[in-house]
Order: C-alpha cells, then structure tokens, then sequence
C-alpha cells in the first residue's frame, strides 16, 4: 500500500499515464500529482517498486455514493516491466484493498484495455450497462479529460468505446453458496448396513426355530414343519 513516503513518484505516474494513452491512442481521466498524492495520504493506493526504489507500478481507489460503489483506477505500469506480471498483482493488491477497507461496496472499472477485461474478469467482475454504475456527477466529470468524452456525450452516457465491468459482492456471495457442493453421500450404505441387520435376523430365527423343530424330532413329535415354511412363516 502506498503512503506518503511514496509522494515523490506521483509526477512520474502521472506523467506515465498520460504518455501511456497518447502511444495507445485511447483516452483517459486526468489526473494531476496532488490527486495522487491524496489518495496515497488515504491509504487508498497500491504502488510497486524494485528493491532499489525503482517505480515499477501503481493503481488508486475512488469512492462514490457513500460508499455504495467503488473504482479501481489509474493503473499503470512502467513501460520497462510491462508484461511481466506486475499489472496482474497490483490489480489483485488493489482489489484486496478495496475488499477489505469497503467490503459492501460494488466495485467497478471501465477500460479499452484487453489484458485489464482478463484480470477483472479473473477476480469476479462482469461486463455491464452503463446503467449500472454509479451516477454521481464527479466520475463523469473526469471523463471530461478523456479524448472520447464527445462519444460519451452523444450516447447520453450510456455507452462508449471502454468497457464497463462490475464486481458485486452480493452476487458473489450468492453464487458462492449455489456453488458450494452438496455433502458427499456413500451411496448404498445405509442399505447395506440394513441387509447386514436382516441376515443376522434371518440366521437368528433359523437358528431357534431349527432347534426346537430338532427338539421335537427327538421326542418323537412328527415334523409340522419344513426350512422352506420356516421361511414363508418368517
């Protein structure tokens, strides 16, 4: 998690995340160093570097409607550890942070990038409307820096060239708890244990009935009954 010590790197991220739209030729909200700077002050930052001190990676959080949702924003990645992973982990970092410090919140992204569509997608979010974000008024004016604002316009915010994903934990739970296995039965063992039940009877009520039919052989009785009677008796 980023922290104040991190403030010297946010003109460098800035900077990198400008550059990093022009080379793509895709749009992005602005944002300046002292916005960076608030969010590592908050603790609602993620920021990779070597063991040198080098900057490597960062993403933020932002927070709107009372909380009710959240966005992961801001990422990047230093072109010269681009590819190695990196956005994976940070996006996984920010992720957890965010679970952990708004777990009711629903957290949503909106991206052109492919690669970030597979990470959010790994971690639970969904494609969605537009619809389903949130409406305050402060997110879709940061859209305003962005190059494709006029689209965004022109559809009446309900569509543009990134892609809305959503991550809501309710769902999550719920569909955690219809994919959770139902307890394993051993099949045939209760009928087993019940067969086993039977033949000790079966064998017990030979076993007396035989020995009195024995008995009453030896007193000279005649037989008034047979092993397959013994059996329809029973």
């Amino acid at each position: 998690m980023a922290t104040t010590n991190d403030k010297h790197y946010s003109e460098t991220i800035t900077t990198e995340m400008e550059e990093s739209a022009k080379a793509r030729g895709t749009g992005i909200a602005k944002r300046s160093p002292l916005y960076i700077e608030q969010k590592m002050e908050e603790g609602k930052a993620i920021i990779a570097l070597t063991t040198e001190g080098t900057w490597v990676g960062f993403c933020y959080i932002e927070v709107w409607e009372q909380s009710e949702y959240v966005a992961n924003s801001g990422l990047i990645v230093s072109p010269a550890f681009r590819k190695t992973g990196v956005a994976t982990e940070i996006k996984k970092k920010i992720f957890e942070l965010s679970r952990k410090k708004y777990p009711e919140s629903k957290i949503f992204g909106l991206t052109t990038g492919l690669a970030v569509m597979k990470i959010n997608s790994d971690l639970g979010y969904e494609p969605v409307t537009y619809s389903e974000l949130t409406n305050d008024e402060a997110f879709w004016k940061g859209c305003q820096s962005c190059v494709n604002f006029d689209i965004l316009t022109s559809k009446n915010r309900k569509n543009c060239l990134c892609t809305a994903m959503l991550f809501d934990p309710a769902e999550a739970a719920k569909k955690a708890i219809e994919a959770k296995p139902l307890p394993e039965v051993k099949k045939n063992e209760g009928f087993r244990d019940k067969v086993n039940v039977f033949d000790r009877l079966v064998r017990l009520k030979q076993y007396v009935w035989l020995k009195g039919w024995k008995k009453k052989d030896e007193e000279g009785n005649a037989k008034k009954n047979s092993i397959l009677s013994l059996f329809f008796f029973w």
